[in-house]
């Protein structure tokens, strides 16, 4: 199976390289230089020469408060350079994997959306998600849209990352405690679509295989009730805390707006394909002994 990674330089593409080799798949890791959303025109002939049977898209324009105001530049990651390489996968009869976003959603159902949910983003970031997952669904009979939120991992800059430096630094740390939804790491989320990509490469259009799909960690919390968790695991192994104090969304404004309540119901992915969201809390701890690790002793 040869699977083309794009965005692979990125939390969930490196984990996916790792994942995919380590399942015994050919990879293709394209990083932003060999493969820029923004610009289709400078890498279609990459695509087709590379003749995958699988493509997942794990490049996304994710600034979500400069994407207020750098709206062309968010539409052309996100959409536009979605939509070209759905059909650079669908010319070359390669299944694709589209990774999308919570905030597609506004936050104001009151409970966990499922895909059948009407979507109704808040900003630039996630309207321009939104039209990426549409112009995917257009384009490539064999694509599936992976709703996705919160994601973290021992590399790039995620929420877990910022709250270990802010700890390390400061003695208190106030923290967002009613915006809801769930943490998912890189390796979990990686993990599925290895599952699914032998599938996904031998499934005709109009397979239940395709489609939209949600997965995110379980079980829900907020921002400040991931923070606790992360602390709690770090105080356990032997590091400096700081104290957490909750506070509301309005007491720290943002450029965009975030969806209060983003979280997403994971049943179809179980149903259709077997997969059951990751206990993050579990992730967590294995992720935070390999950053300690490297990190040394003396906590540096």
């Amino acid at each position: 199976m040869r699977v083309l990674v794009a965005g692979a330089g990125g939390q969930l593409g490196s984990a996916l390289v790792a994942g995919l080799r380590a399942a015994g798949a050919d990879v293709i890791a394209m990083v932003r230089a060999d493969l820029d959303l923004s610009s289709p025109s400078s890498w279609g002939d990459r695509v087709a020469a590379a003749r995958p049977d699988l493509v997942v898209n794990a490049a996304a324009y994710t600034a979500v408060d400069r994407a207020e105001d750098d709206r062309d530049a968010a539409w052309a990651v996100n959409a536009a350079g979605a939509a070209a390489l759905a059909r650079e996968a669908a010319a070359c009869d390669a299944a694709l994997v589209h990774v999308s976003t919570d905030y597609v959603f506004g936050g104001r159902k009151g409970g966990p959306y499922t895909e059948e949910d009407a979507p109704s983003p808040t900003g630039v970031y996630g309207a321009s998600k939104l039209a990426g997952e549409a112009a995917v669904m257009a384009c490539h009979p064999r694509a599936l849209v992976l709703r996705t939120a919160w994601v973290v991992s021992a590399s790039g800059h995620n929420f877990l990352k910022t709250m270990l430096r802010l700890g390390a630094e400061r003695e208190s740390i106030s923290v967002v405690d009613d915006q809801w939804g769930a943490p998912t790491f890189a390796d979990d989320l990686a993990n599925a679509i290895v599952r699914m990509a032998p599938r996904l490469v031998s499934s005709e259009a109009g397979d239940p295989a395709f489609g939209v799909f949600h997965l995110t960690g379980a079980p829900h919390t907020t921002w400040h009730g991931f923070a606790e968790a992360i602390f709690t695991e770090t105080a356990k192994r032997g590091r400096k805390t700081p104290t957490l104090r909750p506070i509301g969304t309005a007491d720290y404004p943002t450029r965009a707006v975030r969806p209060a309540d983003s979280r997403l119901d994971c049943a179809r992915i179980l149903a259709v394909h077997g997969i059951a969201a990751a206990d993050w809390r579990l992730s967590l701890g294995r992720c935070l002994d390999g950053l300690l690790l490297v990190e040394g002793d003396d906590g540096r």
